[in-house]
């Protein structure tokens, strides 16, 4: 039977002192980035199990953050949890992930199971939040975080959807088109979704448009959602020229369906998204759409967690910048 590793042997093959070991491995964020990895690179040769009772009662830290996302069907929250879960890593850290299905009662629950498990953080996304959970976060004593949006009650990274939105639209005005419609997510616990509607509305209020309830319609964050939502704006009395959608998934599901029904994008009908995922660039004609950050996004967040977790301040508000990008779905109005 083979001897169980020790401490010792990884100070030993990592040429420091025990003291560093295990500093490292209960607060990596105090130890120099260089012997961190020195000392992490021994334990992965020695493959190293430290007791993990043993560190969070000597530590008071179990070294694990809970990351409460909507869904885990969308690439968008799985390339910001990759990201956050490999800054994490690199720390010592490790991410502990669950999803809620935008239930708040299924997110509340969710997020009492990791309390009492005894994460050392908690990341949410959004700001629609059942009461009884904005309680609970304000009495913890452990930092928690919003992600994808900003609210001032907690620390919170992410992006400004109105304003996103708002470009967009803006984009298809310049095209001259005034009959513009929304796909949107399903807005119910999703304050992503409804900010992305006031920020077309805003757009069109400046020029002296309105956004017709005809021309709105909510449908599920997927493919299918997309082509639902083409159809219903299609069958209207005017349908409109173009059409903004709350996420490249609809976008995409929009653009097939355009083209099953032999309308032609983008001389017929111009069709915008937001996220800038792969399908973006690679269906035909590319998508035109709003690029967001979202590795930048868990990045960001798991250095501000780690900072958080280690008693230091992080900024109240950190917006993320965005940027137009255009690709064929998008042309000048039809004539």
């Amino acid at each position: 039977m083979n001897q169980r590793t020790t401490l010792e042997d990884v100070a030993r093959v990592a040429g420091v002192s025990t003291a560093t070991v295990s500093r490292v491995l209960s607060k990596p964020e105090v130890v120099r980035a260089t012997t961190r990895e020195m000392v992490m690179s021994a334990v992965r040769q020695l493959d190293y199990q430290p007791d993990a009772s043993a560190r969070a009662l000597a530590s008071g830290r179990t070294h694990t953050v809970g990351c409460v996302i909507p869904t885990l069907d969308h690439a968008i929250f799985a390339r910001s949890t990759q990201a956050m879960q490999t800054t994490l890593a690199r720390a010592g850290y490790q991410l502990l992930v669950a999803s809620h299905d935008y239930d708040p009662v299924i997110e509340f629950e969710v997020v009492r199971v990791l309390q009492q498990r005894g994460v050392d953080a908690l990341v949410l996304v959004g700001t629609d939040h059942a009461p009884g959970l904005w309680k609970a976060l304000h009495a913890w004593n452990k930092p928690s975080l919003l992600t994808w949006s900003c609210d001032a009650r907690l620390p919170s990274i992410g992006f400004d959807n109105e304003s996103a939105a708002r470009l967009a639209t803006e984009h298809l005005l310049g095209l001259g088109h005034r009959r513009i419609g929304v796909i949107s997510g399903l807005t119910s616990h999703n304050d992503r979704a409804r900010s992305r509607i006031e920020g077309v509305r805003q757009a069109l209020k400046r020029a002296n448009l309105k956004l017709l309830p005809s021309l709105l319609t909510e449908q599920v964050f997927n493919l299918n959602g997309g082509r639902s939502g083409l159809r219903a704006l299609m069958a209207t009395r005017q349908p409109p020229t173009a059409i903004f959608c709350g996420n490249d998934l609809l976008a995409t599901g929009a653009l097939l369906e355009a083209q099953r029904m032999g309308i032609k994008v983008p001389r017929q009908l111009s069709i915008c998204g937001i996220d800038n995922n792969e399908l973006a660039e690679a269906i035909n004609p590319g998508l035109t759409t709003i690029a967001l950050p979202t590795q930048d996004l868990g990045r960001i967040t798991a250095n501000a967690v780690l900072s958080a977790i280690a008693g230091e301040a992080i900024a109240a508000q950190s917006l993320l910048p965005f940027e137009l990008v255009v690709r064929g779905s998008t042309a000048a109005v039809p004539r």
